[in-house]
């Protein structure tokens, strides 16, 4: 046992053991695996990497390149998600750290949990079902919860890779006007879509949805100037990173009477504290990252994590790889 390499996993996820037996991992390296209901702390996570050759990690680990040099024998990185913000990914290229995550295996899921968002925000499906079980439904009423329309209405899709994609192919059941952020013309023209700037797309979308990666250039993208751009009435869907959008700019902006509503699927901070302003709010629906949760997305995403890690340990060429 001591003489095998080692590999550690932050947290235990579907049908984890079943994958390491497919790929042949278990027999071949000594695994352990964390199996704490919270992510281990920054101070355990380096100390549980010494050692390693290989990790398998999720989004709320931060990988930095002090963590890479407490495991000066790591050969791969296996992030089970699609966004890799949390990694530094030029500190692990310097260090010949091969960095996988999982694309692809979660657009569905995503993109069917962006429209139960946009569907439950327009017809205030979460506030009616809190009306009827606090006993306050006491008839019909022609003007009760009335919603916004979504067939015909004006989507705007801010990020138009795999998962923006297949929300406008969902987009097209409801008869939406679909506008996308800068696509390819030839992408633009196969999907039916319009091709809109920044600034087109918040002043014309009745539902603002964001498929953006978290970085540098998209930190608070999403801000005060960029809300007070946007129709009054307008819903913001927010299945990014919850640092794309300012959550004070947000607050503000809802508070107001300046924005519609929000739904977030993620937040700033993540998790949102129980006395965060935004939860005071009746126009802001927030769940906890529920983007990629179905059993069978969770089990595709461990799958493809396990292979990219086993790839890695391997020296082969991974699955999909984000770093050069």
């Amino acid at each position: 046992m001591a003489d095998r390499g080692r590999i550690f996993i932050t947290r235990r996820i579907v049908d984890l053991d079943e994958a390491l037996q497919r790929h042949n991992l278990s027999d071949e390296y000594a695994i352990e695996v964390w199996e704490g209901e919270r992510a281990p702390d920054l101070a355990t996570l380096r100390q549980k990497v010494q050692g390693c050759l290989g990790i398998l990690t999720q989004l709320t680990d931060p990988i930095d390149a002090a963590l890479m040099d407490a495991a000066p024998t790591l050969r791969v990185i296996s992030q089970c998600a699609v966004g890799v913000n949390n990694i530094d990914l030029a500190a692990a290229t310097q260090r010949g750290i091969a960095v996988g995550h999982t694309p692809g295996v979660l657009t569905d899921a995503t993109a069917d949990m962006t429209f139960a968002l946009l569907l439950t925000a327009a017809r205030h499906v979460v506030a009616g079902a809190d009306y009827v079980r606090a006993g306050k439904w006491q008839g019909w009423s022609p003007t009760l919860f009335l919603g916004k329309a979504v067939q015909g209405a004006t989507l705007g899709i801010l990020g138009y890779g795999r998962i923006g994609q297949a929300v406008a192919m969902r987009a097209k059941g409801f008869a939406m006007r679909i506008l996308a952020h800068r696509p390819s013309p030839e992408r633009a023209a196969q999907d039916g879509v319009i091709a809109a700037d920044f600034e087109t797309l918040l002043r014309e979308s009745d539902f603002l949805s964001l498929h953006v990666p978290l970085r540098a250039d998209t930190y608070h993208l999403i801000g005060a100037r960029e809300l007070a751009l946007m129709k009054p009435d307008a819903v913001l869907i927010n299945m990014a990173r919850g640092e794309v959008v300012d959550p004070q700019a947000l607050y503000q902006a809802l508070s107001e009477g300046r924005l519609g509503m929000a739904a977030l699927d993620v937040t700033e901070p993540e998790p949102i504290p129980a006395d965060h302003p935004l939860l005071s709010l009746p126009n802001c629906l927030i769940v906890p990252h529920l983007g990629s949760a179905t059993v069978e997305t969770r089990r595709a995403m461990t799958e493809l994590a396990v292979a990219n890690l086993a790839a890695g340990l391997r020296g082969a060429p991974l699955i999909h790889r984000a770093n050069p």
